[in-house]
């Protein structure tokens, strides 16, 4: 029967309703205390099986990672350069290590750069967690385990590992010990993780980035340049072919190069990645960059004529031709023959501030920016004079990145529309929305012609590579040695376009140092070996890329984009 409402209890009431609220109490604590024990036990359990080994109780590998798990790296074609494989990291609990000597000459006998003293501090210390090694190779974690030694355990972490090895060591870059980039695509990817929802799943669901490279063009051009430096017995070699529809970068390389599996190479500086971050001046590949200025300002045309004849006396300097061929010269022989002269006479025609600003247009005053970072910086003269102006039209007085270079010549090639490089992979329509015009498609067509020239009658000629229609132009710089240009110290380039009746690719190569061998007939210029080179890289990578060969030119085709100006 129910209790009226507002009925007061009586005491015997109100006593029951106190021993049944106690014994809730009691119950509530008891469950709550249940709880606790159970997490204690299950906690206890866990630290257990984490610090101690599998089996007899020791030498065993659990899955407690540490690192961070990184998305696969891609090359255009969906070729794999990076992914993540599982390494075992040597860890030892000191509680539960009976002879510390025993443990630390046992695993110096597996891993003998260990440092003995160190560890065996460590292992006298009162923590329960030290790391011993990380990335061991299977085999040495076998020996590790076979020891039998009591407080030594294995943990199971990320390792990165790069299938094609050095090849495309200076874009995809690596990674430090916790698998966090440390340079290249690999630290870019670390900054932009919004990248791996812009690229597809494998098929197992992992996240993966894809790059411009082609593994395919990338491996020839690294073997080329490498056979480059041994025949030519050059003291490094770099290369970079860029698509000037896009400016995609589908090749780089720069030797000596690294391998990401071996840190300590990255920080040698002699294997830096000199495409981007070295600063040269590149000689005579540079007046590309004069003609293509004197052209564009409408000031002269390929028939205009400078006078060669004689060297030009400016103070104590004079201004010199290699080929010298002591005439007047068309701007087309001046380009052919790589007249110092004619040069430095078009860029005064021009007038340094016009120079000047049309260097700047082209990108060639300011590091280029990329997903590898910005490009070192380009030395530039701090008083800007005449004789600077007359210098930097033949590739002197003005050091700057063979990255720079190509990203410049980039719109002398595809109409004059500059595009900002990239390693990313970019649609032609994705490229037109970040072009910017910088020359006239006059000036472009008119400078895909006077290459093309250069390698049919000027000193390119060992560049063509036989139906792909190579253009190019030659420098040989004198590096500059205890504060003067030595004559047998060269830095030599080769800076071309294929196919040159359909501009699509610009490769640029660079030697440093190349000798005279016999191969060349005791020669050193950039026309008998940074030249050919490119022919070689070209006759390869032009198949790769889709580039149809074409056996018999057509001198009409190839003319009628330039008659109708110059």
């Amino acid at each position: 029967m129910a209790q009226p409402e507002n009925q007061t209890p009586t005491p015997a009431e109100a006593r029951a309703a106190r021993a049944y609220h106690a014994r809730c109490r009691t119950r509530f604590r008891l469950a709550c205390l249940g709880f606790a024990l159970a997490f204690v036990l299950i906690g206890g359990r866990l630290v257990s099986l984490g610090l101690a080994g599998s089996g007899p109780g020791r030498g065993g590998a659990y899955d407690i990672s540490t690192t961070i798990h990184r998305p696969d790296i891609l090359d255009r074609n969906g070729q794999l350069l990076a992914t993540d494989i599982r390494g075992a990291t040597l860890f030892a609990d000191p509680k539960r290590i009976l002879d510390a000597d025993e443990v630390v000459n046992g695993v110096a006998s597996v891993l003998p750069d260990i440092n003995r003293a160190k560890l065996r501090k460590q292992l006298s210390g009162r923590g329960r967690f030290v790391r011993i090694a990380r990335e061991l190779a299977p085999s040495q974690q076998q020996r590790v385990h076979d020891l039998g030694l009591p407080g030594l355990g294995f943990i199971q972490e990320y390792r990165r590992f790069y299938p094609v090895g050095p090849t495309a060591s200076h874009v995809v870059g690596l990674v430090d010990v916790d698998n966090r980039g440390l340079g290249g695509i690999e630290k870019f990817i670390d900054n932009n993780p919004q990248l791996t929802m812009m690229n597809p799943q494998t098929e197992s669901g992992g996240e993966t980035v894809a790059v411009s490279l082609d593994v395919g063009a990338q491996h020839v051009l690294r073997e080329e340049l490498a056979n480059a430096m041994k025949l030519y017995e050059a003291k490094a070699a770099s290369g970079i072919v860029m698509d000037v529809n896009t400016g995609e970068v589908v090749a780089l390389a720069s030797l000596p190069d690294f391998d990401p599996h071996r840190r300590e190479e990255a920080l040698d500086k002699n294997r830096i990645n000199r495409v981007g971050f070295g600063v040269y001046e590149l000689g005579s590949v540079f007046k590309t960059i004069t003609v293509a200025g004197i052209l564009d300002s409408g000031l002269a045309n390929l028939n205009s004529v400078y006078d060669a004849t004689s060297p030009i006396y400016f103070g104590r300097f004079s201004i010199s031709d290699f080929h010298g061929k002591r005439r007047p010269l068309t701007v087309t022989e001046a380009f052919i023959y790589s007249s110092n002269i004619a040069s430095a006479k078009m860029a005064v025609h021009m007038g340094v501030p016009a120079h000047q600003a049309f260097l700047r247009k082209l990108g060639l005053l300011d590091p280029v920016v990329t997903e590898l970072g910005p490009s070192a910086a380009p030395i530039v003269p701090k008083h800007w004079k005449k004789l600077n102006t007359m210098t930097i039209a033949f590739g002197h007085g003005l050091s700057v990145t063979p990255l720079q270079l190509a990203t410049a010549t980039v719109p002398l090639m595809n109409g004059g529309l500059a595009i900002p490089p990239t390693f990313l992979p970019r649609t032609r329509t994705e490229a037109m929305a970040e072009a910017k015009r910088v020359v006239s498609p006059e000036t472009s067509a008119a400078m895909v012609k006077l290459m093309r020239e250069n390698v049919l009658r000027g000193s390119g000629k060992r560049a063509n590579a036989e139906g792909y229609r190579v253009g190019g132009k030659t420098g040989t710089a004198e590096k500059v040695v205890n504060g003067r240009y030595a004559r047998h110290s060269l830095l030599n380039s080769f800076l071309s376009v294929f196919p040159s009746d359909d501009p699509q690719y610009v490769v640029l190569v660079t030697l440093d140092e190349p000798q005279r061998v016999e191969a060349t007939n005791w020669n050193s210029t950039a026309g008998v070996n940074a030249a050919p080179t490119v022919g070689k890289v070209v006759a390869r990578i032009a198949p790769i890329l889709g580039v149809q060969p074409r056996l018999s030119e057509t001198a009409s085709r190839f003319d009628a984009k330039t008659s109708a100006t110059y």
